[in-house]
């Protein structure tokens, strides 16, 4: 556990973007946010299903791919419904106070938000106290935001 830790602690971030007070975790190069997986389907679906490249919305600097138009309109309606936690970053390394990529194997739904973590290994280390974490990771979230909007 503790070496988990000490690698998640000095992990380093290539895919960053800051817009105003948000940080997203997208791939830099391409602009997509979630690997383009749909990102309404974690919610209604509760799978991960690949978007199709024909149906996207633009959403804070950051393209959104869905499998329907449905989809699309559901998150257009109601953005902040469905993009992740902690802007798509893993959620134990930001209650840890570091921005760590995900596997996008690791979702799930936790109080009607997607939740994202870096490995599956630190997805049971999440998994074991969830409320406490996302607690660390809300209290923390202000503070990295800041540091990595600069």
């Amino acid at each position: 556990m503790k070496s988990i830790l000490t690698t998640l602690a000095a992990l380093a971030l290539s895919v960053t973007l800051s817009f105003g007070a948000e940080l997203l975790n997208i791939d830099r190069a391409a602009g997509h946010a979630l690997d383009a997986y749909n990102p309404v389907a974690f919610l209604t679906d509760k799978a991960a299903v690949k978007g199709d490249f024909k149906v996207t919305v633009a959403h804070q600097g950051a393209t959104y791919f869905f499998a329907s138009k449905k989809n699309r309109d559901a998150f257009q309606a109601n953005p902040e419904r469905y993009v992740p936690a902690f802007g798509g970053y893993c959620a134990v390394g930001a209650a840890l106070g570091v921005l760590l990529p995900v596997d996008i194997s690791t979702w799930q739904i936790v109080d009607g938000r997607l939740v994202l973590n870096y490995s599956a290994d630190v997805q049971k280390m999440f998994n074991k106290d969830p409320q406490g974490t996302l607690k660390k990771a809300h209290a923390a979230w202000p503070k990295l935001v800041a540091v990595h909007s600069k």
